[in-house]
């Protein structure tokens, strides 16, 4: 708190929004560890997830669970402590919060509020992947998760037909070879890079063209997250071929 004019008044609070490690517990800032250790509440998607973070890096700061189940009242409840003076971190449960997971809604209804964020940047799956995609990184755009749906999947897939950009996708492993053969047949037989387990000790990245990736999937057992890295239309593209489901 702070003094003014002979009264007291509560100073409001930020929101640190802060990136953590996508797989190896070392890749974080030192200023997010300060960050995780200075804050009186750590706002994590997974708090089982982020306790581990923690205690690797002997951070006893308390956790209170945000995601995809509670955010409706949840936001409201941490927007309060926040607005009574208390700092506030936001992890997701790997790389940086707001892409693909819940934690974009608390950052858009703190702006509302006007509440200020304040970034902790660090790593980042996606930027991470295309780092050593070898695809072309001087033009890119992130897509994230596809529909789970077929058919607006498909749809959506038909609305990425022109674009020339590099291409960032997150999927599944249910879903990944679903999602790559449709790509090929609306995309057409693309370069990509499929990256998964990125800095743990399994890492593995695979590049070529859909089709040659593709075999190789449907024949082991397919586990943990993956990013996609999606070269963007060339100037000239033969027909689309079909591969069978």
């Amino acid at each position: 708190m702070f003094h003014d004019k002979g009264t007291h008044r509560l100073k409001q609070g930020k929101i640190f929004i802060v990136s953590t490690p996508i797989g190896n517990l070392e890749d974080i800032t030192i200023r997010a560890l300060r960050v995780l250790r200075e804050v009186a509440l750590i706002a994590a998607e997974s708090r089982e997830h982020t306790r581990k973070l923690c205690s690797h890096h002997n951070i006893k700061t308390p956790t209170t669970s945000y995601n995809s189940h509670n955010q409706h009242y949840k936001g409201r409840l941490l927007l309060e402590k926040v607005k009574s003076g208390l700092d506030i971190a936001l992890v997701s449960n790997a790389g940086t919060p707001g892409l693909s997971d819940p934690g974009s809604r608390l950052m858009r209804e703190a702006i509302d509020a006007n509440i200020r964020l304040v970034p902790v940047p660090g790593v980042s799956a996606s930027l991470t992947a295309l780092s050593i995609s070898g695809l072309p990184t001087d033009e890119f755009i992130f897509v994230g998760f596809l529909s789970n749906k077929k058919g607006r999947r498909r749809r959506e897939l038909e609305g990425l037909k022109a674009e020339r950009r590099t291409m960032i996708f997150f999927e599944s492993p249910h879903r990944l070879v679903k999602m790559l053969t449709d790509m090929y047949q609306i995309l057409g037989d693309r370069n990509i890079a499929l990256a998964k387990e990125m800095t743990k000790i399994f890492e593995e990245i695979r590049r070529g063209s859909v089709s040659e990736i593709l075999p190789f999937l449907k024949d082991e057992r397919i586990r943990g997250e993956y990013t996609i890295i999606v070269e963007g239309r060339k100037e000239r593209e033969g027909p689309v071929s079909v591969i069978d489901n």
